[in-house]
């Protein structure tokens, strides 16, 4: 029976990349006319990778090639010029909550799927107990599959040790490593607050040039994320920095060390604000770019969606309200750059009340739908 189908890791892959390309193996492995689909994970180790794929890709029609790699850097430095306009590069995060839920269980996702009203006590706390799990563990599908608390933070302090550390070595000299683990923990701690590089460099040790650079290093592996400010008046919005978020929650957790339970936690907030940027992310279009706001008088809107479609303004407030409540610099925000759709996620709430939409935490992925 003639294949569909074939998987191969990087590894595996050398026998066919070992002449840069090698017709004949992969006839014997797929089918001979080569009509499928080829999966190439770590594919980043394939020496020549860039020159098979253009000649397989412009060779067979019918041949679909998907592959994967967990080294960003190693994969942007091997996707050469030559696949420009053959390929599509997908950026995969950790989970969403809502994925999480379904790896779970996938009668709490159908829950959170069909739940209309964010205000049933009943129907939210099954979902409110794992979304609180969901915040200090994170979404790596890993610890998602594991119950046992202690577990998860082994499973995170693993993927920190051998992922993380192990592949910033290609990268960081020797004489900065300890400097640069100190920057790591000093970023845990300032998640959504700006990135100042003069204080980073000064208290991790770092020069100056050296910690921009591994900060953008840090970017590229998916670690942080640095959200830009949103102009209007260029006099009276802070420019120069950024906010830094983290890209897995878990990540940052075992980096800042500490998985005590949210309702505990003096960062309860900042994670929450942290999520709920995670999930504007994943659910942003192409063209959007999500920005924050904030004037040198101390006005600030902590995300602004703006893309060619829609423009939308969110603030966080990591709060169980009791009634809806109005937020002026949202509003003011709002009526200023002419954005309709306005939105406060809170822990609670699911209403709208003047104009703007109070969400609950459990339900930020239906921003903006």
């Amino acid at each position: 029976m003639r294949k569909k189908i074939l998987f191969l890791t990087g590894k595996e892959s050398v026998m066919i990349a070992r002449n840069s390309y090698n017709e004949k193996i992969l006839k014997i492995c797929l089918n001979a006319v080569l009509n499928g689909l080829l999966l190439l994970d770590e594919f980043q180790f394939i020496q020549g990778v860039s020159t098979m794929l253009k000649l397989l890709t412009d060779k067979f029609d019918n041949l679909r090639i998907l592959c994967s790699g967990s080294s960003s850097l190693d994969i942007l430095q091997n996707i050469e010029e030559s696949l420009a306009g053959r390929v599509r590069v997908i950026e995969v995060l950790s989970l969403s909550f809502s994925e999480y839920l379904l790896f779970k269980d996938e009668k709490l996702w159908r829950l959170q799927q069909e739940l209309k009203d964010g205000n049933d006590d009943a129907l939210v706390a099954p979902l409110q107990q794992v979304y609180e799990e969901y915040l200090i563990y994170g979404g790596l599908p890993r610890t998602a599959l594991t119950e046992n608390p202690q577990e998860k933070v082994e499973l995170l302090n693993d993927i920190y040790q051998t992922y993380l550390l192990n592949d910033v070595r290609h990268y960081i000299a020797n004489e900065h490593f300890v400097s640069f683990n100190k920057l790591l923990r000093l970023l845990a701690v300032q998640i959504g607050n700006l990135v100042n590089v003069n204080d980073l460099s000064r208290e991790s040790g770092l020069p100056y040039a050296r910690c921009e650079e591994y900060i953008y290093l840090l970017q590229k592996m998916y670690i942080i994320k640095l959200i830009e400010p949103y102009f209007t008046n260029k006099r009276k919005v802070i420019g120069k920095m950024n906010k830094v978020y983290f890209c897995d929650l878990g990540l940052r957790n075992i980096i800042y060390n500490s998985f005590n339970e949210i309702a505990f936690r003096t960062d309860n907030g900042a994670l929450f604000e942290n999520y709920v940027l995670l999930e504007l992310w994943r659910n942003r279009q192409a063209s959007d770019t999500i920005y924050f706001y904030r004037t040198q008088s101390g006005t600030e809107v902590d995300f602004v969606l703006d893309g060619p479609m829609r423009k939308l303004a969110v603030e966080c407030k990591f709060k169980r309200l009791q009634n809806p409540v109005s937020i002026p610099s949202l509003v003011n925000f709002a009526d200023d750059e002419k954005i309709k759709l306005r939105y406060i996620a809170n822990i609670n709430l699911d209403t709208e009340y003047k104009g703007v939409h109070l969400t609950p935490g459990i339900l930020v992925d239906r921003i903006g739908k």
